[in-house]
């Protein structure tokens, strides 16, 4: 069985779409459904171990990938990234800027060097990948850019670098979308909340096991989400489906973001969980595997 999306399979027949960060977590599940659609994914990240799995995993699916090196906060890389993509496939319908990064640190003990570095990462990094594909690419051809934020309404505690880098990508987000209309270039945003992605490996498991269990009451659905239900929205931002969508940022959320406008709002048990996870190769983080043997997910 392969992956199970919402889409018709040749959605993406033959088209080129670039992921970066698809080495792992929400990046992964995104190239595997692309994969799935019919696209060839161009899988872009700093890890080549990483990146040759997911496209090992493509492969024995049945589908087409390639595997690119290089850090996108390296201008001059990212220039030469996407002159390879062209190189190998003679095209680029599609990029997802899903690459990122950040640590939990409250503003006043982050310092200058490692905010920039996380600015670099989820802003700056973006934006270069984005320019370079529509310079080299999309502007005489057109194409879908789909841009990953974050859940930043109402500011981000103990992620203040993060935050700010996420609010200025759904800026520019806008910006591109309005300058590059005239070149058939559509621009969007998808701003995911609480997701079970392997990212959350990266932090201190006990941290995690504190942290986690108290999130579901904060948000509306009751419950964190999957890494499908966020490859899902930006698989239909890339579609000919949103043609008529542009410079917007779709919040993937289950209405956590809803919270900080109503905050005296307390979320009661849910009656019932609908979830969708389509990802046939969908891997648990460790600490929300443990969380959820013991019922507090």
């Amino acid at each position: 069985m392969g992956y199970q999306s919402q889409l018709r399979k040749d959605s993406f027949l033959d088209q080129v779409i670039i992921v970066t960060g698809g080495g792992s977590g929400i990046g992964r599940c995104i190239a595997h459904e692309l994969s799935g659609l019919g696209a060839r994914v161009a899988l872009v990240g700093r890890k080549a171990e990483k990146l040759e799995q997911v496209r090992q995993e493509i492969q024995e699916d049945g589908g087409q990938a390639s595997c690119h090196i290089g850090d996108i906060r390296d201008e001059d890389r990212v220039k030469q990234l996407i002159s390879e993509v062209l190189e190998c496939y003679d095209r680029i319908d599609g990029l997802v800027n899903n690459a990122g990064g950040q640590f939990p640190a409250p503003l006043e003990l982050t310092s200058a060097k490692g905010f920039e570095a996380v600015v670099r990462s989820n802003l700056v990094g973006g934006f270069l990948m984005a320019r370079e594909a529509f310079i080299q690419a999309m502007k005489d051809n057109g194409g879908s850019i789909v841009n990953i934020s974050a859940d930043n309404v109402g500011g981000m505690p103990s992620m203040g670098h993060s935050g700010a880098a996420r609010a200025g990508m759904e800026n520019f987000t806008q910006t591109a979308a309005i300058e590059w209309a005239p070149h058939a270039v559509r621009v969007n945003a998808v701003a995911p909340g609480y997701i079970l992605s392997s990212g959350f490996d990266t932090y201190d498991p006990e941290f995690l096991k504190a942290l986690l269990p108290g999130f579901k009451e904060t948000i509306p659905l009751y419950r964190l989400g999957e890494e499908a239900e966020v490859s899902a929205a930006v698989c239909f931002l890339l579609s000919p489906a949103a043609a008529y969508i542009t410079g917007q940022t779709l919040r993937v959320d289950g209405g956590s973001s809803l919270n900080v406008a109503s905050p005296a709002w307390r979320v009661g048990p849910a009656i019932r969980r609908n979830t969708f996870n389509g990802f046939h190769r969908s891997k648990r983080p460790e600490a929300v595997a443990e969380l959820e043997a013991e019922g507090k997910l």
